[in-house]
């Protein structure tokens, strides 16, 4: 049993040889021309004043992948400048957000992590300015995680409608119960269990928690971090591929301020929202601006344009051309001297959203205890649009007489046999989610005759219009509500309908019909 033993240790003993021979190689290689530019082969240039652990690590990174040292911090010197100017410039500009006081003012770890975790989610893919009002009504609703945990999924649906990418809130509440029900109320105090134990909690939300709320020295990446990194160290490939978000990643750790981790990382998203901007970004007011890489490069492609100055200008540069750095543009992709810094990061090549036809229909019953109604159905709880509240829908049939006879019969699953005739068509509807394009043909119908008294299906529920303007429906079913109130033909006399328009779009009656209309008005004794 020994001899294998000592052939498996053997074995390991060569591959550790031949590592630090590849190693000794590169070393050597780079002190053989210490005054060279760097080069793109994956070579190594020492850095005199970079402490022995941090080249090591350097080294072992640009051993593993094609890239070079360029797009890397390699001193401390250079991470300890980026880390003051950047939170001296945030503790000048920052701007007063809600849920930055609540993270700062709140003494309970748990609360604070709870609010901070609240506004990450809603701020994935959604704009500030659109973000400040849902998190205020939703922190004043459920201020503490037990108040969500107790919430039910239709309220929760219906205060987040209108914000999109409708499961974030719907995992917010699981996230929530599974805190009270499993972990005694108290939020995982990691990155790392953050993003084990809470259902649609992802790389970036944990650090952002862990960071903020628990003071961990975690970076992140989110959209902002990632356009400043690609130009702060001039990385021109895909963002979105795995060795690129890989190196973001490492290089976003090796920023963080451990002193103020959750102030750095806020400040590096926060020049990437109002500094370094994906057009017309503000290099002039930028407090890195002085360690970005990209910024350099505008300078030596503004001066090799001029040719004011003989020789190659004196700055510092990766070699693009050879098409071996894997943190370069592709060789194919030419500098864009209109752009500048813009021309970083490289634009990740998207697939258009898949085109899909629904054709749907805004049924009325005008005359329904307590005023006009309108018929919702409620969508599966899985799948798009989970759990929310639509008008009867159908997949767009090839020809508009098949597309009312399907749409006649969902209607009839739901209300009844409706009068076939009084189908209008009113036009149509596009809506972009994130991965699909949907175009709604939009049809109206009015019951203009007295509401039977019936039993409505599970699934299914009659609004008024001002219920339908409060309740858990998208973006999308708004549109289409609103270009049913916008035609004449379909809409019920007598309606509300006059009391929603605005006041340019109300005709105000002539003089003879006002005479006229106080002559024929029922006089109601006082």
């Amino acid at each position: 049993m020994r001899k294998p033993r000592a052939a498996v240790g053997s074995g390991r003993r060569k591959q550790a040889a031949r590592q630090e021979g590849r190693k000794k190689r590169a070393l050597s290689s780079s002190q053989a021309k210490p005054s060279a530019p760097d080069a793109c082969a994956g070579t190594i240039v020492w850095c005199p004043g970079a402490p022995a652990g941090l080249a090591r690590q350097q080294e072992e990174v640009v051993l593993q992948a094609s890239f070079s040292p360029y797009h890397l911090f390699r001193s401390t010197a250079e991470v300890t400048a980026f880390r003051g100017s950047l939170l001296s410039w945030y503790d000048r500009e920052k701007r007063d957000l809600p849920w930055r006081r609540q993270a700062e003012d709140e003494v309970d770890l748990d609360r604070r992590a709870y609010a901070v975790w609240v506004s990450e989610v809603m701020l994935q893919q959604t704009q500030v300015a659109t973000v400040l009002n849902y998190y205020t009504r939703w922190m004043q609703k459920w201020p503490t995680l037990q108040d969500l945990a107790s919430a039910s999924l239709e309220e929760v649906n219906q205060l987040w409608a209108g914000l999109g990418y409708y499961s974030r809130g719907r995992r917010l509440r699981e996230g929530a119960r599974k805190v009270v029900e499993e972990l005694g109320g108290h939020m995982p105090r990691t990155a790392e269990t953050l993003q084990r134990l809470l259902p649609g909690v992802g790389r970036y939300t944990a650090g952002a928690i862990a960071s903020i709320a628990f003071g961990q020295a975690t970076g992140v990446v989110d959209g902002n971090v990632v356009r400043v990194l690609c130009r702060v160290r001039a990385i021109g490939a895909d963002p979105s591929s795995t060795l690129v978000s890989q190196q973001l990643w490492s290089l976003a750790q090796q920023l963080v301020d451990p002193a103020r981790p959750g102030d750095f990382n806020q400040a590096a998203m926060e020049l990437g929202a109002i500094v370094c901007t994906p057009q017309r970004p503000l290099c002039s007011q930028c407090p890195v601006q002085s360690l970005c890489r990209a910024c350099q490069r505008v300078e030596q492609e503004q001066l090799s344009a001029s040719r004011s100055l003989p020789g190659s200008p004196d700055v510092e540069e990766c070699v693009p051309n050879t098409g071996q750095c894997q943190l370069c543009p592709p060789p194919i992709e030419p500098w864009d001297q209109t752009l500048g810094v813009a021309n970083f990061p490289r634009k990740a090549s998207r697939r258009p959203p898949r085109e899909e036809c629904s054709a749907t229909c805004v049924l009325e019953r005008c005359r329904a205890l307590g005023g006009a109604q309108i018929l919702l159905v409620q969508r599966p709880n899985s799948g798009l649009l989970a759990g929310l509240w639509e008008f009867p829908a159908v997949t767009s049939q090839s020809s508009e007489q098949h597309q009312r006879e399907a749409l006649l019969q969902e209607l009839q699953s739901w209300a009844g046999p409706p009068p076939a005739t009084h189908l209008r068509h009113l036009g149509k509807v596009v809506h972009t989610f994130s991965h699909i394009k949907l175009t709604y043909q939009v049809y109206g119908l009015a019951l203009e005759g007295q509401a039977p008294v019936t039993t409505t299906p599970p699934g299914a529920r009659w609004l008024t219009r001002e219920e339908f303007h409060t309740a858990a429906v998208s973006t999308a079913m708004k549109k289409v509500f609103r270009m049913y109130e916008g035609q004449q033909p379909g809409t019920c006399k007598g309606s509300k309908r006059s009391q929603l328009s605005t006041p340019s779009s109300r005709k105000k009656p002539s003089l003879g019909q006002q005479v006229l209309d106080s002559f024929l008005r029922p006089h109601v004794p006082t």
